[in-house]
């Protein structure tokens, strides 16, 4: 008999997506063709360095003029998959709106603990930081909203400086609680007991970095993701926007574009939906 107090339902995405499986092969030709394309402009810096581990690396996209400030794009996989190269087109609306782009990867689970990948993901916005000027935003998608949440909570370190430097930070279909997910087939690569996935839920952050947050999230996803989003939102006092008829897979599209609402806000503009 199947285990009715599973939460393996409540937050499966592809499932419930139609064409869910053609996804991931249509982001790696779009990712692809821009990074050639900013490539040869010379408006592309690919795989940089922040640390030592094999996946500790980024890729760095130029605007056509000065960077007017630099976004970190953290991606998602629940932990466990992908990395930078899947989404190099997203980079494409920042950078019409003048704005560099960052985009890192960061070692996976199994392999380290979700808590791990925190601290590389901390790792990577102060060596970005520090070869940038300007204005730092941050998002993240799925997995990467959890990430770049967690920077605003003060069990992460953040120098002052870098710190002072965060203008907006966007977790888009955010996972906030990660109890949930104890009772997961994928907690088996996760390895948390109900404390350890606590103390990497962002939901636990009582004052979080005073940074303005919009966590963003599709009409049409999980039930479970819009509950984690208006969790976080409430949980902060901070804006909620769902954005009307878009699921876990598509809600981020609007990042290829300078003028959608989606861009606007994670640059610090103010949403229209």
């Amino acid at each position: 008999m199947p285990d009715t107090q599973s939460n393996d339902d409540a937050y499966a995405n592809g499932a419930y997506i139609v064409g869910a499986a053609d996804y991931p092969g249509r982001w790696e030709e779009l990712a692809h063709d821009w990074r050639m394309h900013e490539n040869t402009a010379g408006r592309a810096r690919l795989n940089l360095t922040y640390g030592e581990a094999p996946r500790q690396q980024f890729d760095l996209f130029l605007p056509e003029c000065r960077p007017e400030g630099t976004l970190i794009f953290i991606h998602g996989g629940y932990w466990r998959a992908f990395d930078n190269k899947s989404w190099s087109h997203l980079a494409r609306g920042a950078q019409v709106r003048g704005w560099a782009v960052a985009m890192p990867s960061y070692t996976l689970c199994p392999e380290v603990s979700i808590a791990d990948i925190t601290q590389e993901i901390c790792k990577a916005l102060h060596h970005i930081a520090g070869m940038t000027k300007g204005p730092i935003a941050l998002a993240g998608h799925s997995a990467g909203g959890h990430l770049v949440a967690r920077m605003l909570c003060q069990d992460v370190e953040l120098a002052p400086d870098v710190a002072a430097r965060l203008v907006k930070v966007t977790p888009i279909s955010p996972l906030s609680d990660l109890r949930p997910l104890v009772d997961t087939a994928m907690n088996d690569d996760f390895t948390m007991d109900g404390d350890a996935a606590w103390a990497e839920s962002p939901l636990r952050e009582t004052a979080p970095r005073n940074v303005p947050m919009t966590c963003w999230v599709g009409g049409d996803e999980r039930p479970a993701f819009i509950d984690q989003a208006r969790w976080l939102a409430e949980a902060w006092n901070q804006e909620l926007v769902v954005d009307p008829d878009l699921h876990h897979f598509n809600v981020i599209d609007g990042l290829a574009d300078g003028n959608s609402s989606l861009t606007k806000t994670v640059l610090g503009f103010q949403p229209r939906i």
